[in-house]
């Protein structure tokens, strides 16, 4: 699919006097999911927006598979977005409403049948949408996202209402779709379903660009890898830890927190001086650890305690 690719050049936005997109720069390629994660009104919206052809920036360009969206013809040919669920008239059936889309696109019936069957809502077409769950007019809304079979597709918090089962179908999904060369683009709060899905971040806050990178690189720049060790005598191992240049910080009375230090190389410096232990285990940084370092101080609204506000 070579035009499977999103390229946001220099946006800027105003909205009066508040400053929304202050030079966001990003690239969404093809065969990949690229996660789009910030706080609220740090701008994740607004670029959605301006991607889609639905706000127009102050500075600056997009292109989706080299074009301006205003230039595509039949736009959902091109690119699919889910970024209101709600946005269904709740009188008509969800083949209706599908139909209606297709029709607008000129794409044919058949394919209404096969993205209702994708999203797993075939027994459900002639169900009036007003009488959906969330859950399943998000599967509604990422039908209407793949009608047209595009090479680009965009979505806003695909996992919110989803049940157990309906997130792992949603990983599938999202896997299967970059596997097949499509360029992703999806902004959730939900960390632990993008670190488990995502091969790219953008971190984005007050309207910059935090942190552009592959995961893998995103978790190896956090604060590094802790290691835990069970012990009977903490304070022993503790002083054999430190002359072997770790940090360490004993927790209660069998544990001892190391940093500095590979948890091999807590091992071999325990086994050399005999300290006994009974268990070494090694804890990374995740996602959402590199979210809140990142956007420390650029939430929007924010608790008393200083944590910055979740969307």
């Amino acid at each position: 699919m070579n035009d499977a690719v999103i390229e946001v050049t220099g946006l800027r936005k105003r909205f009066g006097p508040t400053l929304a997109l202050g030079g966001v720069t990003f690239t969404a390629p093809p065969g990949k999911v690229t996660g789009f994660i910030g706080p609220n009104g740090a701008g994740k919206s607004t670029t959605i927006r301006v991607i889609l052809g639905l706000d127009a920036p102050d500075e600056g360009r997009v292109r989706v598979g080299g074009h301006p969206y205003q230039d595509l013809r039949n736009p959902l040919r091109h690119v699919g977005a889910l970024i209101d669920a709600a946005a269904v008239q709740p009188s008509r059936t969800a083949r209706n409403h599908l139909l209606w889309l297709a029709r607008s696109q000129a794409l044919k019936a058949g394919r209404v049948d096969a993205v209702l069957e994708l999203v797993g809502l075939a027994a459900a077409a002639r169900r009036r949408a007003g009488g959906f769950s969330l859950g399943m007019r998000q599967r509604l809304g990422i039908a209407a996202a793949m009608l047209g079979d595009p090479p680009v597709v965009i979505l806003d918090e695909p996992f919110n209402g989803m049940d157990p089962e309906g997130i792992v179908w949603m990983r599938k999904l999202l896997r299967t779709l970059a596997a097949e060369g499509r360029a992703l683009l999806v902004s959730s709060h939900l960390m632990s379903e993008l670190q488990g899905i995502a091969d790219h971040i953008v971190v984005i806050g007050r309207g910059k660009v935090l942190a552009d990178a592959g995961i893998d690189e995103l978790l190896a720049r956090a604060a590094g890898e802790q290691v835990l060790l069970q012990t009977p005598t903490p304070a022993e191992a503790a002083r054999v830890l430190h002359r072997a240049g770790g940090a360490t910080t004993i927790l209660d009375d069998s544990t001892l927190s190391v940093s500095g230090l590979a948890a091999r190389q807590v091992v071999e410096a325990l086994g050399q001086s005999g300290v006994v232990f009974s268990e070494v285990t090694t804890q990374r940084a995740t996602l959402e650890d590199v979210y809140f370092q990142l956007t420390s101080g650029e939430a929007e609204f924010r608790t008393e305690a200083g944590q910055g506000a979740q969307r």
